[in-house]
């Protein structure tokens, strides 16, 4: 790791009160950010802050989803940080792939869908 680089917890600190993404309501306060899966403005489901994120977002063609994960150890890459992979097999289906990266594979235990 670099020396100069920040922990997530004082990147979440620092970004969680003052984010050009958050959308503050009745009580509540959501957040915009790309891979942010629930929308909440919290630690656990942030994706500008954590090393390893998990985002959804509709494919180009209409069709299906593309998953999107970043890559823990490519941040100093821009062009590698992200892989993206197209799912098109049907609600049902797709629901259970992402589950399956997020739980089984142990990409990201603490989110749950």
């Amino acid at each position: 790791p670099d020396k100069m680089a920040m922990s997530a917890d004082l990147q979440w600190l620092i970004i969680r009160n003052n984010s050009s993404y958050l959308l503050k309501g009745n009580r509540q306060t959501f957040s915009t950010e790309p891979n942010n899966l629930k929308a909440k403005n919290c630690f656990r489901y942030n994706g500008l802050v954590n090393r390893k994120t998990v985002g959804v977002e509709p494919a180009k063609d209409g069709k299906g989803v593309v998953m999107i994960t970043k890559n823990s150890k490519g941040y100093r890459k821009p062009n590698k940080t992200y892989t993206r992979v197209e799912l098109k097999k049907g609600a049902r289906r797709t629901m259970a792939s992402i589950r399956t990266l997020i739980r089984n594979k142990r990409y990201r235990k603490d989110l749950k869908m």
